[in-house]
């Protein structure tokens, strides 16, 4: 063997991948043997140290736990591990020396070794069986598990044949998307925003084929408004598969299910709890003594659930509308909706239910209109039940459908309240109790649980419309004011907790950005989401004891 000037040796154990890429950019070079099988002795530049050397990772995949065996034998020759067929080994680095008295080779190896590094390589604790076969950085282990990032030669060929002088001149390319799996193009505007960004979808879609999903947002952190009017833009790069939402997986049907039954029993529920006058004494005082602990025999209301399941239909039914409203607004959008998922409480009978996007919204508009929709079409039928069984309860032929119920109840709703009032009269609504129709009570459950889901705050459906007429961030300071209102009792009354812990669970989170998410709603649109919030609030604000007794709702004292 010759003499190798321009290398040194260390006996330092190492683990590393011998890929082609890794010996060209440290400059390694590979020896072995016609023997050699997965042991592999690598030769380090000087001018590489032994510092950032020791730096690197790699694979492993030795099944051999003794890895501070010697792999020279007296012949020169490395020996070979038949247990291991690998390719990429766990190995220790050592030279191959001739055979010569074995005091003598010591002698020299303690000499030549550096002072810090003894002659043999460090008692490395053998690793486990799982981490043998597989290891692997813990960053390598995040970029794997997360987004599937984009092509940077895409980003490349995206930037010189899609973008230029007569749409979009890109100055600057920054990260995007919620872990920066995206890249965000800023620039110059070079013409109509939506003219521009109708003609770069088709020839993304040209170039790239269905690849990527290009997004149109606004320029973060602009100093000032486009020339042409309006905020500046940006386009956003997301693959398909990262930026759309996955399909309804079999277990989320499963679930959706099981709450639909708990919501009809809820629902039935509270159908029986409306005939509180005519329950057993002992069911009565169990349901609303706090001091009752034994629970009375469930027997007894089996004949109260065939006179309950009106009420029941009637609360179903305002939630199916609700839904089908929304599915009535994405078809012709060609927006895929979710399996709702009902929530059952034993007050209003559900709170509504929670249903996704399942496809990304084209613009603002679409988001208005389909987040408007269930709201409406629940809220119609809601007031119209409503109605009618104000109606009905002043009709001397209905006195026998009729349920007595506390006439604080009509303290929960400064709007409704006042709308009963003015039907019922001061008579019948200034006392202790009063005698209303059962469609009273789903009605005015149905109103109070839409108005419960217009709120504006995350996802729920007056997030969204909210986040699509007036941005993203009017829908920050909206939320923050719902959330101090909630808080505080101030609207809600009694749900006012339960539904501020509902929604910082399931419903925070405000909706993804739509493909074109600049474009203005119009007018009408706002307004329409205005006006809603609006009565929203005067549905779910309460009214004081002072103003009940002036305006007659209620019997708040007696003399």
């Amino acid at each position: 063997m010759g003499t190798l000037t321009s290398f040194s040796f260390n006996a330092v154990n190492l683990r590393f991948t011998s890929s082609s890429i890794f010996r060209q950019r440290v400059g390694v070079q590979v020896l072995g043997s016609r023997k050699l099988n997965t042991k592999l002795c690598y030769l380090i530049p000087k001018e590489v140290s032994r510092e950032k050397f020791l730096k690197f990772r790699c694979f492993c995949g030795t099944n051999n736990s003794n890895n501070d065996a010697d792999y020279t034998q007296n012949d020169g020759e490395i020996k070979e591990d038949s247990s291991n067929t690998a390719s990429s080994t766990e190995s220790t680095v050592t030279t191959a020396s001739p055979p010569e008295d074995k005091a003598v080779q010591e002698k020299r190896t303690s000499n030549e070794l550096p002072p810090s590094l003894s002659s043999r390589p460090p008692n490395i604790a053998p690793l486990g069986s799982v981490y043998n076969d597989f290891q692997i950085d813990s960053f390598k282990l995040m970029e794997l598990l997360g987004p599937e990032k984009v092509d940077p030669a895409d980003v490349k060929l995206i930037k010189d044949k899609l973008f230029g002088y007569s749409t979009f001149w890109v100055t600057k390319e920054e990260p995007f998307g919620d872990l920066g799996e995206g890249i965000l193009f800023l620039g110059n505007l070079r013409g109509k925003r939506e003219d521009v960004f109708a003609k770069l979808q088709t020839q993304l879609a040209e170039i790239v084929g269905d690849k990527y999903n290009l997004f149109m947002v606004e320029e973060p952190d602009s100093e000032a408004p486009d020339p042409r009017g309006g905020p500046r833009v940006s386009f956003g790069l997301l693959r398909k598969e990262v930026s759309e939402p996955g399909p309804t997986t079999l277990w989320q049907y499963v679930i959706a299910i099981l709450l639909f039954l708990l919501t009809i029993g809820s629902s039935v529920e509270l159908g029986i709890a409306s005939q509180i006058n005519r329950l057993p004494p002992e069911v009565v005082k169990y349901f609303t003594d706090p001091n009752a602990v034994d629970p009375p025999d469930m027997e007894l209301l089996y004949p109260f659930v065939e006179s309950a399941l009106p009420l029941a239909y009637g609360v179903l039914g305002v939630l199916l509308f609700h839904e089908l409203g929304h599915f009535l607004a994405a078809f012709p959008k060609k927006v895929k909706l979710s399996i709702p998922f009902f929530i059952p409480n034993i007050t209003l009978g559900s709170f509504g239910a929670i249903t996704q996007f399942k496809s990304i919204l084209p613009d603002r508009s679409t988001q208005v209109d389909i987040s408007l929709a269930g709201p409406f079409a629940g809220a119609a039928l809601s007031f119209s039940m409503f109605a009618v069984g104000l109606l009905l309860s002043s009709n001397p032929d209905a006195a026998g459908d009729l349920v007595q119920v506390p006439s604080m109840l009509f303290q929960g709703s400064l709007l409704l309240g006042l709308i009963s009032r003015a039907t019922l009269g001061y008579a019948a609504m200034h006392a202790a109790t009063v005698s209303i129709h059962p469609l009273v009570i789903a009605g005015w459950c149905g109103l109070t649980t839409t108005a419960f889901n217009m709120l504006p705050v995350g996802c729920l459906d007056g997030g969204r419309a909210v986040q699509g007429a007036y941005g993203k961030g009017a829908l920050v300071g909206f939320g923050l004011t719902t959330y101090t209102l909630l808080g505080l009792g101030v609207i809600g009354g009694p749900l006012s907790l339960p539904w501020g812990l509902y929604v910082l669970i399931c419903q925070r989170t405000p909706e993804k950005p739509c493909l074109n998410d600049v474009t203005e709603v119009g007018t009408w649109r706002k307004t329409a989401v205005t006006v809603t919030v609006f009565l929203v609030v005067l549905t779910l604000l309460p009214v004081w004891d002072e103003l009940a007794e002036e305006l007659g709702i209620g019997l708040v004292s007696t003399f």
